[in-house]
């Protein structure tokens, strides 16, 4: 197994400023069929991880895709809205960035924020 990571600008799923975007949704659909891990994306000034989510963006443990919006060494950071019910955590208090070390059949995450901000967020998670 390997872990497969895709990236890009506009978050498809984000309870951050600009929300989610639904020009997005092919290729998420996409990436669900053929098993992909993870998808990074920004835009949102923010920090968020969702749950793993299928093809509609259904919370699927086991075959899901965890998105993180990762928005946060830039200008400015701006609100999180209401939370999407498949967001795990989020942050619009921390400047940091996302370390990711991807594995044959598993990956870590942490975010690293600026010394003195009280936020985390880290784990880590098979692949599919």
């Amino acid at each position: 197994t390997r872990c497969t990571l895709a990236y890009w600008h506009h978050p498809r799923w984000s309870s951050g400023e600009h929300g989610n975007f639904e020009s997005m949704q092919p290729i998420w659909e996409l990436l669900s069929r053929m098993g992909a891990d993870l998808v990074l994306s920004g835009h949102d000034h923010d920090y968020e991880r969702f749950q793993p989510l299928d093809a509609n963006g259904r919370p699927d443990p086991e075959h899901g895709i965890v998105q993180f919006v990762v928005g946060t060494g830039g200008r400015s950071l701006r609100p999180v809205q209401q939370r999407l019910p498949t967001s795990a955590i989020a942050t619009d208090q921390a400047y940091g960035v996302l370390r990711l070390e991807l594995y044959t059949d598993h990956y870590v995450w942490q975010f690293v924020t600026v010394s003195g901000t009280p936020f985390t967020d880290s784990g880590t998670a098979p692949c599919h």
